[in-house]
């Protein structure tokens, strides 16, 4: 699962540094609740975050911590109906910026378009279930 994540991460970079952009109906051709959703900037963030509960997990693919949570992040995705997004904090600094992210990892939690809860660091499972579920 690490190889094809590395992938899809190499896939993208190349697509940034090309100018490609893909659609908002692509994204939704692609991605389930059960996927998680990579989001390529603040507007992209935006639309992700419009509809019910969203958890957005801010990133680096340098943080130690972050690659400790992110079979975390991927069993939750797999688990829930709610949409659960990653944000590369380097690649896309604004919404980092926007919401105040100055800890890596950093979980925003959306209900209603809001961000309603905001965690930082290492997160165990059950409770990312239970915070999600306790919006739903």
């Amino acid at each position: 699962m690490t190889d094809e994540l590395e992938e899809i991460r190499k896939q993208k970079l190349e697509e940034i540094r090309n100018g490609e952009r893909r659609t908002d109906e692509d994204a939704s051709a692609d991605a389930s609740p059960s996927e998680l959703v990579h989001v390529g900037g603040a507007e992209e963030l935006q639309e992700t975050v419009g509809d019910g509960v969203v958890l957005v997990d801010f990133y680096a693919d340098w943080c130690d911590p972050c690659k400790q949570l992110e079979p975390v992040v991927e069993r939750v995705a797999a688990g829930t109906d709610a949409t659960v997004a990653k944000v590369d904090i380097d690649a896309n600094q604004q919404p980092a910026v926007q919401y105040g992210i100055r800890s890596m990892p950093t979980l925003l939690l959306f209900a209603d378009r809001e961000p309603v809860e905001h965690l930082v660091g290492m997160q165990q499972e059950p409770r990312l279930r239970s915070l999600i579920e306790s919006y739903a």
